[in-house]
């Protein structure tokens, strides 16, 4: 649910959210023709490309994980955003999606969840599933994804649309993802989408050993970094500043 600021140029396993899936959605009765959509996502992971090229000082490389472009690049985000910005869904920027909430800005979508280094055996952790994108491209790339909304309508409404778009490898719940989702962990990698004040004392106890966080900290409408969080073998933690973003912030009754 973020983006670059302004300035820079952000169980037993199921089926996972594969290509024919995919494209199976992808071609639903939407206002455009396939080629339209396939079009205009070629456009937006070249969006997505520039922005790379255009950040390395800060995240360190000029390319992103060839496999997660490729997904980027599938993934019907017109899917995951309102019918009256569908014509938008392209655009790399955020989009409104209710109650508050923005769909992040393709390229923070993509360089997040290359921070995670998803492997094809691991299991993920979402904390903020908003219209369920991010988890539908985790979903394409590992072999589980566990996702936590606080917001009940969008938590609902993103299980119905991740469930009609076949992706039987991911598990929705509503609720406080500050305390994460202790039964599912130990997590190869966790991903925040909402900024908060400091690394959650209960996701670092669920994160495995070897596992990469990566969580935007700083203040809801001030500073913000997006962060990569590594635990060793015996559970120290690494912390690194990517990138300057801009996030909603990470609610709650903590």
């Amino acid at each position: 649910m973020g983006h670059i600021t302004a300035g820079l140029r952000r169980l037993v396993p199921g089926r996972r959210c594969g290509r024919m899936a995919l494209a199976g959605l992808a071609l639903a009765s939407l206002a455009w023709a396939a080629d339209d959509w396939e079009a205009a996502r070629r456009g937006m992971v070249d969006d997505i490309q520039a922005d790379v090229r255009a950040t390395r000082e800060y995240i360190g490389k000029g390319r992103l994980d060839e496999a997660i472009l490729e997904v980027i690049g599938r993934v019907p985000r017109h899917a995951f955003v309102p019918e009256a910005l569908r014509g938008e869904a392209y655009a790399n920027r955020p989009l409104p999606i209710g109650y508050g909430q923005t769909i992040s800005q393709p390229y923070i979508v993509a360089l997040m969840t290359d921070l995670l280094e998803p492997g094809p055996d691991d299991v993920m952790l979402e904390v903020g599933t908003g219209s369920g994108y991010q988890a539908a491209v985790l979903a394409a790339l590992v072999r589980r994804v566990y996702t936590i909304e606080i917001v009940p309508e969008l938590g609902r409404s993103a299980a119905e649309r991740l469930a009609r778009l076949g992706c039987a490898n991911v598990e929705t719940r509503v609720g406080d993802g500050y305390y994460g989702w202790p039964e599912a962990g130990p997590f190869d990698g966790i991903v925040v989408t909402a900024v908060a004040g400091h690394i959650p004392p209960p996701l670092i106890r669920q994160l495995k050993p070897g596992g990469r966080m990566v969580v935007p900290l700083g203040q809801p409408f001030g500073v913000q970094q997006l962060v990569r969080v590594t635990k060793d073998a015996q559970g120290n933690l690494t912390t690194q500043q990517v990138l300057p973003v801009r996030f909603v912030p990470l609610t709650g009754d903590h």
